[in-house]
């Protein structure tokens, strides 16, 4: 089951479902009425409008199904550091976000039932492909009467479908708030009109990329001076379709060479990795020391180099 959003367009209105939480990461309740009571008033504030911009400035007035436009806006959005966000094949990636929350006199942000959290979508903010939430709401501390310094995690799982393939690249962030104003979203009484709520999108975010890795084996070992080494490898990446990592085919990758009690590696050549992501080359033998392979990365997958192979020539 995907944590992230599907998107679908149903008659004019933009309508935000699959938000559950699977049971293995809903151990905490607080967690779970997070994301649920956040994904219900989402769903309800996008479908009412049409469209995923939905701030006190944007929203003029709310309609008979909808929440209301909460006085809080996001700033100061700093997602990972501005470091690429690097998602393997399976293991739980957990992004730190920081954020400035502004809000109105009137928003209570100390109440138990206010909360703000950002995440992270694909595509343009009326019409995103996928989106990425975190499991728990920000935690704030006020700076002034009308505004907070806010921290917050994003939680990928790749296991559960959260990327596809496709999702690898640019990605911008976003940031909600809701104030639920002592209304309970799983009361049959629940009144969505009386909930505020507040989404802006636009900001920078890291790329997303998939885990590479990268291996080397030269032989013979040892080797005599003069005679060819041959130095095979392999370059894989995370591949979250199928939660496995396969080759990288037809990318330019480094042959580097290190000197015994030397700290820097130099290249030797580059070359290109087979359709199945398979290196292979050979050189002469020199002197003893490491090889290793070396690959650059891309614009959806991360940089990596092999752990050198140490070569003793006689």
């Amino acid at each position: 089951m995907r944590i992230s959003a599907t998107v679908a367009a149903l008659s004019g209105a933009l309508v935000l479902s699959a938000f559950a939480v699977p049971a293995a990461q809903a151990a905490g309740s607080d967690a779970g009425s997070y994301r649920s009571d956040a994904a219900k008033i989402r769903e309800a504030a996008h479908a009412a409008s049409g469209t995923s911009a939905y701030t006190a400035s944007t929203v003029a007035s709310p309609a008979a199904d909808e929440p209301y436009p909460l006085n809080v806006t996001f700033s100061n959005v700093k997602v990972h550091s501005g470091k690429p966000i690097v998602v393997g094949a399976a293991a739980h990636v957990s992004v730190p976000v920081t954020y400035t929350l502004t809000h109105g006199a009137d928003v209570d942000i100390t109440a138990d039932d206010f909360a703000s959290g950002p995440y992270l979508y694909k595509g343009s903010f009326a019409n995103p492909s996928n989106m990425l939430f975190g499991q728990d709401a920000g935690t704030c501390t006020a700076t002034s009467a009308t505004v907070a310094s806010c921290k917050a995690t994003i939680d990928i799982y790749p296991a559960e479908g959260d990327l596809t393939n496709t999702d690898a690249g640019a990605w911008k962030a976003g940031g909600e708030a809701f104030a639920l104003n002592g209304q309970d979203p799983t009361s049959s009484s629940f009144d969505i009109t009386k909930v505020g709520f507040a989404d802006q999108g636009g900001f920078a975010s890291p790329n997303v990329t998939r885990l590479s890795k990268l291996t080397v084996n030269a032989t013979p070992e040892p080797v005599k001076k003069g005679k060819t080494i041959t130095v095979v490898g392999k370059l894989t990446r995370a591949n979250w379709d199928a939660n496995n990592y396969t080759g990288y085919s037809t990318q330019p990758v480094k042959l580097q060479f290190r000197k015994k009690n030397a700290t820097t590696y130099t290249t030797v050549k580059t070359i290109k990795t087979t359709t199945n992501g398979s290196l292979k080359t050979t050189v002469k033998a020199t002197v003893d020391g490491y090889f290793r392979y070396s690959f650059a990365g891309t614009p959806t997958t991360a940089p990596v180099n092999a752990a050198g192979d140490y070569v003793d020539v006689k």
